[in-house]
């Protein structure tokens, strides 16, 4: 396979998992919104921050009110992470590579992408925002449900679930941040009343609330769900699984030790936490070098498999 191919199937599985993880995170914050008493304060501008895309936004926008930020994480077109330019490239990498990919998914790609693009005001506005990017997520699982059902297992397959869980992984990082920040900055005597909300939306935002309550059998609390969204090795979205993913299909592929033995590293530092009091800043700090670990492997996996080589010309 050419490695220039290899790369655009890597990132067509990033930025789908980007879609998918936009429109999760976006929806759950919109229910945390209706669910958190009206004494406590919430911005809307944590969602810019979770996503790194400060200086984008402070660009564009003077307001950081529910509508701009709305507006730049699903439809701003200046914003690479949006949800529309995620989901453009997606369509873009997948259509230099449709000789690789069953045919029905360009098909799903093109249909989904009309969607986005045509019904978008339905998920600025508040009314219909739940409804469309519920569309967006099913849309996304089935573009993957057709390719785990139909792709061959061959090194495209490979390098697409590379792409995929080592998205998944840093946004799971993003949303324990982001959690932990808001926590960190409440006031004493909303803590009791904001955890009970907050740490329950991180479940929901991840589809982890019914495995986490089968899993873990105890109430949700900050340091249970951390743990469980980190270290489980079963659920699907869990820190652990989605590195134990990484390996396995860097495994498949040639001169893969460089990237196995990165793999290991994160994992020997994937922890859990014991008691709610160890999510302090401290904790914060832990994440942030957890992030910039998988930014560290993505660098590697770009190195050893998709720089141009003189016989990809040839």
């Amino acid at each position: 396979m050419l490695s220039r191919v290899a790369e655009r199937l890597y990132w067509s599985a990033r930025y789908l998992e980007r879609v998918e993880n936009i429109a999760r995170l976006v929806s759950v914050y919109d229910d945390l919104m209706y669910d958190l008493p009206r004494d406590i304060a919430v911005s809307w501008y944590n969602l810019v921050e979770i996503n790194g895309g400060v200086e984008q936004f402070e660009q564009r926008y003077k307001v950081k009110d529910e509508h701009n930020v709305v507006k730049f994480m699903l439809a701003d077109d200046t914003n690479p992470g949006s949800l529309l330019s995620s989901l453009k490239m997606v369509r873009e990498n997948i259509r230099t590579t449709r000789d690789v990919v069953p045919g029905e998914m360009w098909e799903l790609i093109n249909e989904l992408d009309l969607y986005a693009h045509h019904d978008i005001k339905q998920g600025i506005n508040r009314s219909e925002r739940h409804a469309y990017l519920n569309t967006i997520i099913e849309g996304c699982q089935k573009i993957i449900g057709l390719l785990t059902g139909t792709m061959d297992r061959h090194a495209g397959w490979h390098f697409i679930m590379m792409g995929r869980f080592l998205e998944r992984a840093d946004m799971n990082t993003r949303i324990l941040d982001a959690a932990n920040f808001q926590m960190l900055h409440s006031q004493e005597e909303e803590e009791v009343r904001l955890g009970q909300v907050v740490w329950s939306k991180v479940l929901k935002s991840q589809s982890a609330y019914l495995s986490f309550r089968r899993t873990m059998r105890c109430s949700i609390t900050g340091a249970s769900v951390v743990t469980f969204m980190l270290t489980d090795p079963c659920f699907p979205r869990s820190q652990r699984y989605c590195l134990e993913q990484i390996k396995i299909a860097a495994a498949a592929l040639p001169r893969f030790g460089i990237i196995a033995a990165n793999v290991d590293k994160l994992l020997q530092n994937t922890q859990g936490v014991e008691q709610s009091e160890a999510l302090n800043q401290q904790f914060s700090e832990y994440l942030n070098e957890v992030q910039l670990g998988m930014i560290a492997l993505h660098h590697q996996i770009t190195e050893n498999w998709f720089h141009f080589r003189q016989e990809d010309a040839a």
